[in-house]
């Protein structure tokens, strides 16, 4: 019978992992077992991704405020440190600026508006046409937000995060000084040692700072980018990709994940035969609509993943073909010459009037958002995700 089932996502449910565990071990484990219990083949270039916070959790990759506080000390000593650009989120930035204002004397706190950088908003930036404020060119103090725009609190959240991220640092007795702008140069009115804690305009920020008077200049890569007295850490990283473990605590972005995917590959072809890809999936892309969030916290969707899943697809779009190539065509007479088209297609579509509307991003990128949507954030209990079908066209 021909197959009607294209791509299948299935979330698999696996042990809680625990620092020390074999990562390896549990994801081989976790799909043989699903697939007995489920009843499913498994095949050529079928997918696991396992999330990356599984990988960190295994590798015990934990650091304290107490780490980040004599990183930070050691990099700015008694200079008052600019803190600009953080993302609002409880999760992955309180405790990042607890270590931050331990290891400081004053923080100039500069926050982008009207929204950050992943799309929390501060302020409805219908409200700042309302005002007159224009958010590229004005830079308002505390007090000036405040006038303007009163106190606001997250939709989802509940939490003012001015008034939030003010008194995390001030339980430290640390001075700190709030400040809005979306112009890089402003905090080197304040002061010439900066922390900038964007993520993915990190290296623009700082070569900006650097070109205008910066002078001690770091990004949230470069604190833990090594132990600090037996800490975890992250040579590329830093305290990216970072979330909170307890009130004094985070989980770091995991290490050296190319040796763990190509493994659980290896694993999976001694006892299966079959060519599996593998990878380490963080925040995928997908903006709500209501808060208007994008989940791309992380610096990477993927920090590692076997080398069938590099590339962008290569595809082609059916109801173009089926509107313009084919369009006098019907029934099985279409059906074959679109899969005709399909299996002689060019090996490099860019470009291609009958490629447009594919969306050709990354293939980790695509697949990151299709694991991360399927697994979630919350209690569903299923870190590990296997796609079956996925490199499957109409002709298959």
């Amino acid at each position: 019978m021909e197959r009607i089932v294209g791509t299948v996502v299935r979330g698999l449910r696996c042990p809680i992992i625990n620092q020390g565990d074999n990562i390896e071990e549990i994801v081989v484990d976790s799909v043989l077992k699903a697939a007995e219990v489920e009843g499913f083949n498994i095949n050529d270039k079928d997918i696991v991704t396992l999330t990356e916070s599984i990988v960190a959790r295994a590798q015990g990759n934990y650091a304290t405020i107490d780490h980040i506080a004599k990183d930070v000390q050691a990099k700015f000593g008694e200079d008052t440190v600019g803190v600009i650009f953080p993302i609002l989120s409880r999760n992955r930035f309180s405790n990042l600026l607890r270590g931050i204002a331990k290891g400081a004397k004053k923080i100039v706190l500069m926050l982008s508006y009207p929204s950050d950088e992943v799309g929390n908003h501060l302020v409805d930036i219908d409200v700042l046409d309302e005002k007159g404020i224009n958010p590229w060119t004005d830079v308002l103090t505390e007090k000036q937000f405040r006038d303007h725009f009163g106190y606001n609190k997250h939709p989802f959240t509940g939490v003012d995060y001015i008034e939030y991220y003010k008194s995390l640092v001030e339980e430290y007795g640390v001075e700190c000084e709030v400040i809005f702008s979306n112009n890089a140069k402003t905090i080197l009115d304040y002061t010439k040692s900066v922390l900038t804690c964007d993520i993915h305009t990190r290296f623009r920020t700082k070569r900006i700072l650097k070109a205008n008077g910066g002078e001690k200049i770091y990004s949230l890569d470069n604190i833990l980018s090594e132990s600090i007295d037996g800490s975890g850490c992250n040579e590329a990283y830093g305290l990216l990709g970072s979330n909170k473990a307890t009130e004094d605590s985070i989980k770091l972005f995991p290490r050296n994940c190319q040796p763990i995917v190509d493994k659980i590959q290896q694993m999976l072809k001694e006892k299966t035969g079959k060519d599996v890809e593998v990878m380490v999936y963080g925040d995928g892309a997908f903006k709500d609509p209501v808060g208007k969030i994008w989940e791309l916290a992380d610096p990477v969707v993927s920090p590692a993943y076997t080398s069938g899943l590099d590339g962008t697809p290569n595809e082609v779009k059916l109801k173009y073909l089926a509107d313009n190539n084919f369009a006098d065509l019907r029934g099985e007479e279409l059906k074959q010459a679109i899969s005709q088209y399909i299996n002689n297609k060019d090996a490099d579509l860019v470009g291609a009037m009958e490629a447009q509307g594919t969306t050709p991003r990354k293939l980790t990128d695509l697949i990151g958002s299709l694991s991360d949507l399927t697994s979630g954030s919350g209690d569903k209990g299923t870190p590990i995700v296997f796609i079956q079908g996925y490199f499957d066209n109409y002709t298959k």
